[in-house]
């Protein structure tokens, strides 16, 4: 009878189905989900330089947080699309219509490129789009939007953080249930900065409602309400009652030292909004008896600009600050830290604000972004004195104010006006600037091309080699910005870059950064050239020669260009 009995109760333990979640309406298994993430730029735009670390970034945030959300009932994994997925639409095209339209027309495309969920699976497919633009004009970085010929602030700003939220943004998901699949939209201002909150933007859209989670009423700081406004991922909660909706059973979990620093870990900026010249610090918080192995701390200045490192020391087991850096003028900064401790548990976090003259004084670029260099018509004289570009820094010569076509070398007929430089519509003309050089600096100038842009020449030196930026040279089949020459080779050589940059009667700004390292150029912002290597690969073809090989110039092959500033910063 015993022997009965027991073959009764394991036969009834064999029926007893394994705990398993699904959809807000109980159509589809979401035990496992599968999230395709694609990092979505349009064609007239350049991918950020480190996407993917920024990618990776949110996939390593959602997993945990469902992880600790859902422990094993829900196993989601986060799966980056290994290139960026280059629209066939320009930003303008996408953006016609409404937050929805562009939301569909993306999202469309991605799911048709990818042939995404094509075949039955044994998981739930989500499609996330991590898109490199908003709805509408706006730098993300700085958090201005244009309006009126003036750059407006545009964010989520409380308590002196910054939190995802622009109007412009225009994220948007759905979960598509007779197909059995989600898909997800996040515009940049939901991820490309890291503001505190953004995490819980990718989860919400890209993990929430894609399974058909609605907004919790009333609402509350958990990560399908206002999470994003109040914190990280890790700071912020799903519902129990929304969870067990979803068929999700409240177990006891086993303790876990990675999600424990992932659930107490946070670096909060001290002050939070400093002053030029203040120094700034992390305020770390740490689990119970956390022994910290291993503390790394980056930021950068510039969305497109290098992670600069700091070194960090400390004494006894886990400090209590990370030492970031000072700012010498107002600027936004991005910062992230990495940690490790001795028990093996690692994290990181992603963080940003900014730096200000004044509270209510916003920092204003010195370099336009795409949406604010093709949304703005003003001159540069309207946009100074609005105080929508940027004063150059203390330390920056300004170029122009010396310059006399009169006196200085030049071929063509230069002519200067109001403060104001114009070259002439000629092949090849270019004009002498003498300066001495010192061994890093940057050149910004602010030109606008009076006819249809072909070549415009920053004539430069490194070291004792003399070189030149050639941006938005015309050819009968493409046009072409390079560095002039790399080791003996014209345009065609490996800094090559292929794509429309100048436009006709608009403002432009081009920045060149030279050091004995290498030499960069952004044009609106984007970093169209990034050339490592020694100087001596660098050399002038005699084409634009001038008799003071020591000077700077200028140049400009079959085009009227007028400068508005041209200044040079030492570094």
């Amino acid at each position: 009878m015993l022997q009965r009995l027991t073959a009764a109760v394991v036969c009834l333990l064999c029926a007893t189905p394994a705990l398993a979640t699904k959809t807000w309406d109980g159509r589809h298994d979401t035990s496992k989900i599968d999230v395709t993430v694609v990092y979505f730029v349009p064609s007239d735009r350049q991918p950020l330089p480190d996407w993917r670390d920024r990618v990776d970034y949110f996939c390593r945030r959602i997993e945990t947080f469902h992880r600790r959300e859902f422990q094993s009932q829900s196993v989601m994994k986060a799966t980056v699309h290994p290139e960026p997925l280059v629209s066939r639409s320009t930003t303008s095209e996408l953006r016609r219509g409404d937050a929805n339209r562009i939301f569909f027309r993306t999202l469309r495309e991605a799911d048709e490129r990818l042939e995404f969920a094509r075949q039955p699976g044994d998981s739930f497919p989500i499609l996330l789009v991590l898109s490199e633009i908003n709805w509408r004009p706006l730098d993300d970085f700085y958090r201005l939007h244009p309006e009126d010929g003036k750059f407006v602030f545009e964010g989520n700003f409380s308590r002196g953080q910054h939190f995802p939220g622009a109007t412009s943004g225009g994220a948007r998901a759905t979960y598509l249930a007779d197909r059995g699949v989600g898909w997800g939209l996040v515009s940049a201002d939901g991820w490309r900065v890291p503001y505190r909150g953004t995490d819980c933007v990718v989860y919400h859209e890209g993990c929430g409602h894609t399974v058909g989670l609605p907004h919790p009423e009333p609402g509350n700081g958990s990560v399908m309400s206002q999470g994003q406004y109040r914190g990280w991922i890790s700071e912020s909660w799903l519902d129990k009652d929304q969870k067990e909706r979803l068929q999700w059973r409240d177990e006891p979990a086993a303790a876990d030292p990675t999600l424990e620093l992932f659930t107490a870990f946070r670096a909060i900026p001290q002050p939070p909004q400093p002053q030029p010249g203040q120094p700034v610090a992390l305020k770390l918080d740490w689990p119970a008896e956390a022994n910290v192995k291993r503390l790394r701390v980056r930021y950068q200045t510039a969305v497109q600009g290098p992670w600069v490192e700091v070194e960090q020391q400390w004494e006894g087991t886990a400090p209590t600050t990370a030492q970031l850096a000072s700012f010498d003028r107002p600027t936004p900064v991005s910062y992230r830290v990495d940690v490790e401790l001795e028990n093996g548990a690692t994290n990181e976090l992603w963080g940003y604000f900014q730096v200000r003259d004044e509270a209510n004084t916003l920092p204003q670029p010195m370099t336009l972004s795409p949406d604010l260099a093709s949304a703005v018509a003003a001159s540069a004289d309207t946009l100074a004195a609005a105080g929508a570009l940027a004063t150059p820094p203390g330390n920056a010569v300004d170029l122009l104010a010396e310059l006399d076509p009169a006196k200085n070398w030049q071929t063509g007929n230069w002519t200067k006006e109001a403060g104001r430089l114009e070259s002439p519509k000629a092949y090849g003309s270019r004009i002498e600037i003498p300066f001495q050089l010192p061994e890093a600096y940057r050149i910004t100038a602010i030109v606008e091309p009076l006819d249809d842009p072909n070549g415009l020449l920053l004539g430069l030196r490194s070291g004792r080699q003399r070189f030149a930026a050639l941006c938005n040279y015309r050819t009968d089949r493409a046009t072409l910005s390079a560095l002039e020459n790399v080791a003996g080779e014209n345009v065609g050589n490996a800094t090559t870059f292929d794509g429309d940059l100048l436009k006709r009667n608009q403002l432009s700004q081009v920045v060149v950064t030279v050091k004995p390292s290498g030499v960069e150029m952004l044009v609106d912002g984007r970093r169209i050239i990034a050339w490592q290597g020694p100087a001596d690969q660098l050399s002038l073809g005699e084409y634009w020669s001038t008799p003071n090989d020591q000077a700077l110039f200028l140049g400009a092959y079959d085009c009227r260009y007028r400068f508005y500033r041209l200044t040079l910063e030492p570094l």
